[in-house]
């Protein structure tokens, strides 16, 4: 156990595969998936419009989407988790491979809807990590000048669900005056950094996907595992 560098840890649990052994495999050949989230349920909501057009995009890259509707799903743990609209966004969750934030900036936060559909979301589902090393990408939409306190908010909710979050990312000020009478949005510098966003969650999906077991396995969860079952085994025993 150890050594006199290392007192304090079994070199036993370290792994260290060649880049030849984690790029071995296969890669994945199925599109993209991509599950799309937003913050707002007004009949016009400018983060559902912005998620509208990033799937667009990510379709066109090549990517499947999913874009889930919050409109009926309770507030965390006022319903049981077997309540359908929860249910159905941990399928949507289980399903995808990447995900897309957007989030209105309400009171200088992301709102209440958004929130809500993450904390339905759990850490672990019958000892599977629903999120852990899938990729993220935050947006936000702001009702007047530029902010960044949603996206800011939901990296901090991205690397707590042990998602790998993309580098870019895109906030969108005065979003009324963005989108054209055909909701669609107009061009601009605004587009053109969310086209730059899915672009770089597309090559990030791709770069992962196939590699999240390696990239997220971790000593200390090897450890553990290694001491329940060294405990099962004295049990028995016994």
């Amino acid at each position: 156990m150890g050594n006199s560098d290392l007192p304090n840890v079994n070199p036993e649990h370290f792994v260290s595969p060649t880049t030849a052994q984690v790029f071995a495999d296969k890669p994945s050949t199925h599109a993209p998936r991509i599950l799309l989230l937003y913050g707002s349920l007004r009949a016009r909501s400018f983060s559902r419009l912005a998620v509208e057009e990033a799937a667009r995009l990510l379709e066109a890259m090549g990517a499947e989407t999913r874009i889930f509707d919050p409109r009926g799903l309770p507030l965390a743990d006022a319903e049981d988790a077997s309540h359908p609209k929860v249910q159905e966004l941990r399928s949507l969750t289980e399903w995808s491979e990447g995900m897309v934030w957007c989030s209105p900036e309400r009171h200088g936060a992301m709102t209440g809807i958004m929130k809500t559909q993450i904390d339905w979301i759990p850490l672990s589902i019958g000892g599977m990590r629903p999120t852990q090393g899938k990729t993220l990408a935050v947006m936000q939409v702001c009702g007047g000048s530029q902010s960044f306190n949603a996206v800011n908010q939901l990296r901090v909710l991205g690397r707590w669900m042990r998602m790998v979050t993309i580098p870019n990312q895109s906030s969108v000020p005065k979003a009324f005056m963005e989108f054209d009478d055909n909701d669609r949005m107009k061009p601009s510098p605004y587009y053109n950094r969310i086209v730059d966003v899915m672009e770089e969650l597309v090559k990030f999906t791709l770069l992962i996907r196939d590699r999240s077991d390696y990239l997220t396995d971790r000593y200390s969860e090897r450890v553990e595992s290694a001491e329940e079952v060294s405990k099962r085994v004295n049990q028995r025993s016994m």
